[in-house]
C-alpha cells in the first residue's frame, strides 16, 4: 500500500506538469497569500497578547504599591493630621497646594491664592506658580472640583490614586520600549518584572508619593519609547508626524512636573549630540529633537511666569549652539578619517565655546543666580577645591547626592539584572565603537562588515540611542544616588531588550562558531523564559510575605506639636524652624512660614541660613534680631538636630553652620587653622537654660520629646 501510494503522489506530479501555466500559477499565489494571511493574523494576535500582558503588570504595578502604602502606614485608618504628617519634608509643601486649591471658596480664588501667596514665606508675597512644578496639584484639584466623585472619594486618595496609577503607565512606558527594541514582548514582560522585584532600587513612590519625580519619570518614560519608535527606519509621514507630537507631549509634561528637568534634558541632548556627531542618528531627526526640546522648555516657562532659571538653563544655550555650530559647519560628516576627527573636534569646541558665551550673556541679561547652589555643589563634589559655602555643603553632606552605595549592586545582582545589564552593555559597547570608527573611516560598508556583520544591530538609531542613554545616566546615578531612579529603571529596560535580541545572540553563538538560525530562536525565548521562571521562584514568596505585613504610622511627637499649634495659635502666626518640619506646619496647620524645603531660590536660601542660626553659636540678641526681620511670632527647636547624631562631625548642621560662621565645631577632631572660638553658647542648648537673657525675648510656650516651641517676644 504505501509503495502504491507513492506512486500515485508520483503521477499526480508528472500530470500536474503537463496542465496549463494558467492552473500552475494558482497554486504559488494562493500559498503566499496564506503566509501573508496568516502572518498578519499571528502579529495582530501577538501584538493583542502583548498590549493585554503590558496593562496587566501596569495595572498590577499600581496595586502594589498602593497596597504596600496602605500596609505601611494604615492610610486609611490613621487619623488626617496623621495622614498629611505622612507627607514628609518637600512632600507636604507640594501636597498643601493641592489642599489650598480644594479648600479654595473657587477656582479663581484657589489659582489667585497661588499667583499672590504671602504664606510660603514671611514678610514676601510669591508666584507659586512660578517659582515651583505644582501645575499637577492644580490639575488635579480641578478635576476632582469637577467630577461627581467628592461623595465616593476623599482629596486625598484622589490624590494617591493618581500617583499610584501612573505607575501603571511607567511600567507600560518601559515594557514597550524594550518591546520596541527586541521585537517581542517576552522582553517587556522581563522588564517588568525585573522593574517589580527591584523595586527598592527603581522607585521610591509609596514613601515620597508627592515628591516630583513620582510625577515626572513615568512621561519620561513614555518620551523614551515615544524616542525609540522615532527612530525606526521606513516609517511613514504619517507614523512620523505622530510619533514627533508623542515626543512633544511627554517632554512638555516631564518638563513641566520636575524642577529638574533641565538637567535631563541636558543629559538627553548630550546623548544625541554623540550620535549625531558619529553619524549613528539621521540627522533630521536629532534636529526636530533639538527643537521639540526647547519648545517644550519654553512652554513650560512661558506657564510659570518665564521662570528666568529655565531661560537661563544650560541645555537651551546647548541646543541652540549646535544648531548654529551645525549651521556653520555644513561639511562636518565628508571626508576621510583625519578629516572628519579634525571637523568633529573642531566642531565640539565651537559647541561648547558657544554654549558657555550664550548662557552667560542670557544669565547676565537676567540677573540669573537661582542656580549657582547647584555649581557650588559640583564643583566641590568633583574636587575642584574645598568650600565653606552653608548651601554646598549641604547638599555634599546629604547622603541622597552622595555617590551610589555599593549594596545598590549587589542587591540588583540578587535579580540577575545587573549581571545581565553588564553583559550586554559590554557587547553593545564594543559593537558601538566598531560601527563609529567605521562611520568616521568612511569605509565601504559592505567591505568592511565581511568579518563584522553582527555589529550592524548598532547601526539601528533605536538600539544606539538606548545605548548612549543608559551610559550617560549611569554616570549620573553612579555620582548622585537621588538620581538612580532614572538608570535603573532603564536597566531593566536595557538587559531584557540584550536577553530577547536575536542580533546578541546571533553575534555571541558566531563568535563561538555555533550558529545556527534555529539555535539563535531557541536561545532568544528559553532563556528570558528561564529568567523569569528563577526570579518567580527566588522572589515571590518575598513579595508575598511583603504585602502580608502589616505596620502602623506612629509620630506622636509631631501629631501633638500639630495639633497644639492649631489650637493655640492665631491663624496669622508666623513659625520658624527647619526646613523639612516647616512644610508640615504649612500643611497641617495652614500657617505662615519663614522657609520652606523648595531651595532653588537665591532669597531663600538667604534666608534659610539665617533663620538656621537658631542651631548655631550665636547671642539671643542676634538671633531674636534676625528671626523678627522675618516676621517670625514662634520658633520651633528639634533636639534630633541640636544634638544631631545622624551625621558625622563636620556634616552636621551645628557643624557647617559654625564652618560658614567661622567658629571651632564641637567635639574631638580637628578643625582648620583659621576657624575661631564662639564667643557665645551654641543657641539652641543655651536657650533652654531659662537664662534672664533669653527669657527677655523667648517664652517657652509648648515642649515635649521632641520638639521645644518659643514665642518671640514683640519688643517697641
Amino acid at each position: 500500500m504505501t509503495t502504491i501510494r507513492q506512486r500515485r503522489v508520483g503521477k499526480g506530479t508528472e500530470t500536474a506538469e503537463d496542465q496549463p501555466s494558467e492552473e500552475k500559477n494558482v497554486n504559488p499565489d494562493r500559498k503566499i497569500l496564506s503566509d501573508h494571511t496568516g502572518g498578519k493574523v499571528w502579529k495582530i494576535l501577538s501584538i493583542t497578547v502583548g498590549g493585554i500582558v503590558a496593562i496587566s503588570l501596569g495595572l498590577l504595578t499600581s496595586v502594589y504599591v498602593a497596597t504596600l502604602h496602605e500596609n505601611d502606614l494604615w492610610f486609611s485608618n490613621i487619623k488626617e493630621v496623621e495622614r498629611e504628617i505622612s507627607f514628609r519634608t518637600e512632600c507636604g509643601l507640594y501636597y498643601s497646594y493641592y489642599k489650598q486649591m480644594i479648600q479654595a471658596a473657587s477656582i479663581q480664588q484657589g489659582l489667585h491664592g497661588l499667583v499672590y501667596d504671602n504664606k510660603t514665606e514671611s514678610v514676601r508675597t510669591i508666584n507659586i506658580l512660578e517659582r515651583m512644578n505644582v501645575y499637577q496639584e492644580v490639575f488635579l484639584s480641578i478635576l476632582y472640583r469637577i467630577l461627581p466623585i467628592q461623595q465616593y472619594l476623599e482629596p486625598v486618595y484622589f490624590y494617591i490614586y493618581t500617583l499610584f496609577g501612573l505607575q501603571a503607565v511607567y511600567v507600560i512606558a518601559l515594557y514597550v520600549t524594550s518591546w520596541l527594541l527586541s521585537g517581542t514582548w517576552l522582553s517587556g514582560l522581563l522588564a517588568a518584572c525585573w522593574y517589580i522585584t527591584n523595586r527598592i532600587d527603581t522607585t521610591r513612590v509609596e514613601f515620597t508619593i508627592p515628591l516630583r519625580e513620582n510625577w515626572a519619570l513615568p512621561f519620561f518614560a513614555v518620551q523614551i519609547a515615544a524616542i525609540t519608535y522615532l527612530l525606526r527606519t521606513h516609517l511613514q509621514p504619517v507614523q512620523e508626524r505622530l510619533t514627533f507630537m508623542a515626543v512633544f507631549i511627554a517632554t512638555f509634561l516631564f518638563s513641566l512636573t520636575w524642577q529638574f528637568n533641565q538637567f535631563m534634558m541636558l543629559i538627553q541632548a548630550l546623548a544625541l549630540f554623540i550620535l549625531d556627531c558619529f553619524d549613528m542618528l539621521p540627522t533630521a531627526k536629532v534636529t526636530w529633537l533639538y527643537i521639540i526640546q526647547i519648545s517644550g522648555l519654553l512652554l513650560v516657562c512661558l506657564l510659570q511666569f518665564f521662570n528666568s532659571m529655565i531661560l537661563g538653563s544650560l541645555v537651551i544655550s546647548f541646543n541652540t549652539s549646535v544648531l548654529i555650530a551645525r549651521t556653520i559647519q555644513k561639511n562636518l560628516k565628508k571626508g576621510a578619517l583625519l578629516n572628519r576627527l579634525g571637523k568633529l573636534i573642531f566642531h565640539v569646541l565651537l559647541v561648547l565655546c558657544l554654549t558657555l558665551l550664550i548662557n552667560k550673556f542670557i544669565k547676565k541679561i537676567l540677573t540669573l543666580e537661582s542656580d549657582e547652589h547647584i555649581f557650588k555643589f559640583l564643583k566641590a563634589k568633583f574636587g575642584f577645591g574645598a568650600t565653606r559655602d552653608f548651601d554646598a555643603n549641604l547638599y555634599l553632606c546629604e547622603e541622597a547626592f552622595g555617590l551610589l552605595p555599593l549594596n545598590t549592586f549587589s542587591r540588583l545582582s540578587d535579580t540577575l539584572l545587573f549581571y545581565v545589564y553588564i553583559f550586554v552593555l559590554f557587547l553593545m559597547t564594543v559593537a558601538a565603537v566598531i560601527v563609529a570608527f567605521q562611520n568616521l573611516s568612511g569605509l565601504n560598508q559592505v567591505q568592511f562588515m565581511e568579518k563584522m556583520e553582527e555589529c550592524t544591530i548598532t547601526l539601528k538609531p533605536d538600539a544606539a540611542y538606548n545605548l548612549i542613554h543608559t551610559v550617560l545616566f549611569g554616570c549620573l546615578a553612579l555620582s548622585t544616588m537621588r538620581m538612580k531612579y532614572l538608570w535603573t529603571s532603564h536597566m531593566c529596560v536595557f538587559a531584557s531588550f540584550g536577553l530577547c535580541s536575536t542580533e546578541v545572540w546571533k553575534l555571541i553563538l558566531k563568535c563561538i562558531n555555533l550558529y545556527t538560525s534555529q539555535r539563535t530562536h531557541v536561545i532568544k525565548y528559553s532563556v528570558p523564559v528561564i529568567t523569569l521562571l528563577y526570579i518567580s521562584y527566588k522572589f515571590w514568596p518575598g513579595i508575598m510575605d511583603e504585602l502580608s505585613e502589616l505596620r502602623e504610622f506612629y509620630d506622636p511627637d509631631t501629631v501633638e506639636l500639630m495639633n497644639w499649634i492649631k489650637s493655640n495659635t492665631p491663624n496669622t502666626a508666623v513659625f520658624a524652624g527647619s526646613m523639612q518640619l516647616l512644610a508640615g506646619v504649612k500643611l497641617c496647620t495652614g500657617r505662615t512660614l519663614t522657609n520652606h524645603p523648595h531651595y532653588e531660590d537665591k532669597n531663600l536660601r538667604e534666608r534659610t541660613k539665617q533663620i538656621y542660626q537658631i542651631y548655631a553659636k550665636r547671642s539671643p540678641e542676634d538671633v531674636y534680631r534676625i528671626l523678627r526681620s522675618f516676621g517670625t511670632d514662634y520658633v520651633i527647636l528639634e533636639d534630633s538636630i541640636c544634638y544631631e547624631r545622624r551625621h558625622s562631625r563636620g556634616c552636621r548642621l551645628r557643624d557647617l553652620l559654625d564652618i560658614a560662621n567661622g567658629h571651632i565645631m564641637d567635639g574631638l577632631g580637628e578643625n582648620e587653622p583659621d576657624l575661631k572660638p564662639s564667643l557665645y553658647p551654641r543657641f539652641c542648648e543655651e536657650i533652654k537654660k531659662n537664662l534672664p537673657s533669653y527669657t527677655i525675648h523667648f517664652t517657652r510656650v509648648f515642649q515635649n520629646k521632641t520638639f521645644h516651641v518659643y514665642k518671640l517676644a514683640k519688643h517697641k
